[in-house]
């Protein structure tokens, strides 16, 4: 897929994905932004507002999180498939949270922050793809069941605030991935589906190169503003996270991603 040839802007090209709604177009829309920009077919201009919400499918039904079915235990085939669609749909709302960051606060930023955060928005959408190629090999697709929508609540309480988006996004609920990956990947290996679990190891490997994407600009962040990153990211969690941190937590990956038990330590419960 090519972009549409008025989209020449980062800022447009992104709110092009992000008003993108059927799941198919909108990881070709990913790819082919990320590729744009890789070949120098975008200018580094922001003259599009990003959406207050992306474009959605008709499927799946999104329910508040407390309102979502149970799953069960991994060693069913019906409890594996609504575990890995729970991942597509995480992916998927991953893809717009990318190129909504690009395109809301690439201003604020040098260069760099595009290419890092276009790098994220591409495999956010290899992730996806991964994801529900294997659905269909076991019979379902994403769509097929509901999903939450607190993803993009976070993007929603975070859409004014540059660092308070690093803070919340990457570096608690990608970060909240690497704790709690390494069990389900066990969990898939214990039920014999080894090609999930080589999926989900291929996805956390990735997501700590994307956790460490926010660590890098939000200590670029603070230090241009002349605060204490890991203070200011606990004043930054307490006002816009909805919830808690709980241990345990991965700190071996969580350091790989720059995330240091400074940052979250005083948060646990």
């Amino acid at each position: 897929m090519t972009l549409p040839i008025a989209i020449d802007s980062v800022g447009a090209a992104c709110a092009h994905v992000l008003l993108t709604p059927d799941p198919l177009a909108k990881l070709m829309a990913a790819r082919a932004v990320a590729r744009g920009w890789r070949m120098g077919l975008l200018e580094h201009r922001f003259d599009a507002d990003m959406p207050d919400r992306p474009a959605r499918p008709d499927q799946p039904e999104l329910l508040p999180p407390n309102q979502m079915p149970k799953r069960g235990k991994i060693g069913s085939d019906r409890a594996r498939v609504a575990m890995l669609h729970a991942l597509a749909h995480i992916e998927f709302v991953a893809i717009d949270l990318a190129f909504d960051l690009i395109g809301r606060f690439g201003a604020e930023f040098p260069r760099d922050f595009t290419d890092d955060w276009m790098r994220v928005g591409a495999d956010e959408a290899m992730h996806f793809a991964l994801l529900d190629r294997r659905l269909r090999q076991l019979g379902s697709h994403y769509g097929a069941l509901a999903a939450h929508d607190g993803l993009w609540q976070a993007a929603s309480e975070t859409a004014h605030d540059a660092l308070a988006r690093l803070a919340i996004v990457p570096m608690v609920l990608e970060a909240r991935a690497l704790d709690i990956t390494p069990a389900t990947i066990l969990r898939f290996q214990g039920a014999g589906d080894e090609m999930s679990a080589r999926i989900l190891q291929r996805i956390m490997t990735d997501e700590i190169r994307h956790v460490f994407a926010g660590t890098k600009w939000f200590d670029h962040a603070t230090k241009r503003l002349g605060v204490n990153p890991a203070n200011h990211y606990q004043i930054l969690v307490k006002r816009h996270f909805r919830g808690a941190l709980k241990p345990p937590f991965n700190d071996s990956a969580r350091r790989q991603a720059g995330l240091t038990r400074e940052f979250y330590t005083p948060l646990a419960q």
